[in-house]
């Protein structure tokens, strides 16, 4: 036939060959390729919020696991903080079974390169899906697992795992409201799944792209309807299968969401807190295609945008740019509309106050304003780009000879744009450079991306004039290797690893020895503010000796691995009133008060001279002190007396104004307490008291708290703006405090049902 094409293996048989199978082992040998020393246990990530946030909290979970007891609170930080609430901390996340049972300093990490393959494999199957093209679905699978912004999630074991879910999500809950049946099932449990991850802002992407593509869908039933098709009937069972599913996720997932609402509605993170900080810069788009320029490797090597550090790259490589721009140019239909639209939504959310449509849209959305960092937009356009590259493959292997124009030149002319582009950056950048510009790295950088531009273009024309059935069976592998080394190479590792032994149990605890020894129950530790700064901004060039120096200093969440209580921490959500105090302390001033420090049970402090010291301290309170005369003042007032060297904690306790009335003892008592026993959800004590008095705790106030006097429900008192009393009558009683989240016991009752609403609905479905 004229004009046909001229090859020995047919497309069909060319694209079969990428079949799940063998692409989950082409993914699990990039992913070893690239990690494996991570893989054979031999280092482990280590760098930013994995090592001061992710590894110290799966440590706590892992003790409490093993002790039987559910995570509820953690009274190691910030003078106690909930902890199942927090969401991100993956309390009840099944899959998190993998780090509670083997030795944790290979799991956790492991943990992460294990969702990091499900998220290449659930776009895979998406993109096959909807493309019907295997070699189309590897190259999403591909681009999606590695690209910048998935790599950087590692560092998060929440956020990977979350991300890894939305392209399973979205395959499900589709088939979900299309055919019903057990497959409503699946699809609630994989949304399920994904809520209890613990990545908010990704489970908040994923439904709005679930709720655009239902939309679509029921315009199509509509019209179908309309036109008295045989389709009509599904337009009532679209309409109400999926606010189903979302019924039955909630449900399911109630458990983990009830807590966390509960304490996303007493917590610092209220309407208007927006944080805008690390927006992409108004230069941002550059990054797409010339990774390293208007930037810098300034910790550990780890390279990051100026103005903006929340992820250390979302380069998707010019490979997916360049299959991108051929689906839009060439693909189109809906779904290919509907990503690009959702791309350049992400992209536009991402640039924050850059621009007036992300302003606009936060004010119609307050609630937007709960997610901090406006750079986590770009998850969107992240998500949408590898799809769009899966049918712009697609498009360009169903193409013939005879096509007008032909496709191959439309690609030509789309790379010749991509290399002019980055010629252009590269322009820039050396004409207009920031002062701290590493012009030659940057260049390097803009011209191997040029190169692969170049090659890319080839191997994808190759598929078409290469005839030898050898090579063309080789082509796919090709191609995705060319997408991998892309990415694998657009900056200095992302993930730095170290050896295992920096998580040593009690490692700090043994090298400082101190005295006293700061113990649950008996005094805690505190990082100073000026210290806190100084730790944050430290950053020696090898890995291992930096989290080692800020680990000796107690940083971050470091203290929990050696069971030592701290004054501060770090966490997504506080209660409201210890989130306000530790802002204004930490953000505000250099130095805690020593009244305050004492309060607070402080028995040890880093040197005001060297931060990496440690001083002890004499005049610490304990925890639990007894007879304070009551001074009643407003919020704001009693907030700023904590901080007043006349406030002296010994003598005096603030109450809010609303306890007027509630409280007989106004006056300074005698009494004595005695604390029997503080443990993560239980303190007791023992009081003897002349008159009525007031018992003051030095933990954190959380309304979730119960008092008892003597078996008795009595009130629990915020005290000193944060903190906990109880009024007590005259006399000896026995006090007891106990954490009780009936938020959380009621979404286990409505968890528990929904499983059992989904357990009949299997059963009862028939097999598809």
């Amino acid at each position: 036939m004229t004009g046909a094409r001229p090859e020995s293996v047919p497309l069909v048989v060319i694209d079969a060959w990428l079949t799940p199978g063998r692409f989950a082992l082409v993914l699990g040998a990039l992913i070893f390729a690239a990690f494996p020393q991570v893989v054979l246990g031999l280092e482990t990530f280590v760098v930013r919020d994995f090592g001061f946030f992710a590894y110290p909290l799966a440590q706590y979970q892992r003790e409490c696991f093993w002790r039987g007891e559910l995570p509820l609170w953690n009274p190691y930080n910030n003078c106690g903080v909930p902890f199942l609430a927090q969401w991100n901390t993956m309390p009840l996340y099944p899959p998190a079974v993998v780090y509670l049972l083997l030795p944790l300093t290979w799991s956790l990490s492991f943990f992460c390169l294990l969702h990091l393959f499900w998220t290449g494999l659930g776009m895979y199957q998406l993109a096959h899906r909807w493309t019907g093209n295997r070699l189309a679905a590897a190259v999403a699978g591909l681009i999606f697992a590695f690209n910048g912004f998935s790599l950087n999630l590692l560092m998060w074991p929440s956020h990977i795992a979350t991300w890894s879910w939305m392209p399973w999500v979205i395959l499900s809950v589709e088939r979900g409201w299309l055919e019903g049946g057990r497959k409503l099932v699946v699809a609630a449990v994989v949304g399920a799944l994904q809520m209890l991850a613990g990545g908010p802002e990704t489970v908040l992407f994923t439904w709005f792209i679930l709720s655009a593509l239902w939309a679509f869908q029921l315009v199509d039933a509509r019209r179908s309807f309309s036109r008295l098709s045989p389709a009509s009937s599904s337009f009532g069972s679209i309409l109400l299968r999926f606010p189903l599913i979302i019924l039955i996720v909630a449900g399911l997932a109630a458990a983990q969401l009830l807590p966390f609402l509960d304490l996303a509605a007493h917590s610092q993170r209220e309407a208007g807190f927006a944080d805008t900080r690390w927006s992409m810069p108004a230069w941002g788009w550059a990054n797409f295609l010339v990774p390293m320029v208007f930037g810098g490797a300034f910790k550990q090597n780890l390279f990051f945008q100026y103005g903006q550090y929340w992820t250390s790259s979302y380069y998707l490589g010019v490979g997916a740019l360049l299959l991108a721009a051929f689906a839009l140019g060439k693909a189109r239909g809906r779904r290919v509309w509907f990503l690009g639209a959702v791309a350049v939504i992400g992209f536009l959310l991402a640039s924050g106050d850059h621009n007036l449509v992300s302003r606009a849209i936060r004010r119609l959305i307050p609630q937007l304003s709960l997610i901090t960092y406006p750079i986590k937009y770009i998850g969107l356009t992240v998500f949408a780009v590898p799809l769009l590259a899966a049918f712009g493959a697609a498009r360009l292997r169903q193409s013939s000879a005879a096509e007008r124009p032909p496709s191959h030149r439309l690609l030509l002319y789309l790379a010749a744009a991509l290399v002019a582009l980055i010629g252009g950056i590269l322009l820039w950048a050396w004409r207009w450079p920031f002062a701290t510009d590493d012009m030659q790295a940057t260049l390097r950088n803009g011209a191997g991306r040029a190169v692969f531009v170049l090659v890319a273009a080839s191997v994808l024309l190759a598929f078409r004039r290469v005839t030898a059935p050898a090579v063309q069976r080789f082509l796919p592998f090709g191609l995705l290797l060319v997408l991998w080394l892309d990415v694998w190479t657009h900056e200095p590792t992302q993930n730095p690893t170290v050896p295992p032994a920096v998580y040593e149990l009690n490692l700090a605890r043994k090298y400082l020895a101190m005295t006293p020894q700061p113990a649950l129950g008996e005094s805690r530790a505190m990082v100073a503010p000026a210290a806190d700064v100084r730790f944050t901004q430290l950053a020696l060039n090898d890995p291992r000796e930096n989290y080692l120096a800020k680990r000796l200093g107690y940083f971050a969440d470091c203290n929990l691995l050696d069971r030592v209580p701290k004054a501060n921490g770090f966490f997504s959500i506080y209660p409201r009133e210890c989130g306000e105090l530790n802002s204004l302390l930490y953000l505000h001033t250099n130095t805690c008060p020593p009244h305050l420090a004492d309060f607070l049970g402080v028995s040890q402090m880093t040197s005001p001279g060297d931060y990496v010291k440690w001083e002890p301290r004499s005049s610490f309170l304990p925890l639990a002190t007894a007879g304070q005369r009551a001074v009643l003042l407003d919020d704001t007032n009693a907030l700023y007396a904590l901080l007043n060297p006349a406030f002296d904690p010994r003598q005096f306790v603030v109450l809010p104004l609303d306890t007027k009335g509630l409280v007989s003892a106004t006056n300074q008592t005698r009494a004595q307490v005695t604390l029997n026993r503080f443990e993560p959800q239980r303190v007791e004590l023992d009081v003897d008291a002349a008159e009525p008095s007031l018992v003051v705790v030095a933990q954190t106030y959380y309304h979730r708290w119960r008092a008892r006097i003597d078996d008795r429900p009595a009130r629990l008192l915020r005290a000193n703006y944060a903190f906990q009393a109880v009024e007590v009558p005259q006399g000896k009683h026995h006090v007891r405090l106990d954490y009780v989240d009936s938020a959380f016991y009621a979404g286990a009752l409505i968890s528990g049902l929904s499983l059992l609403v989904c357990l009949v609905g299997w059963v009862r479905s028939p097999k598809p």
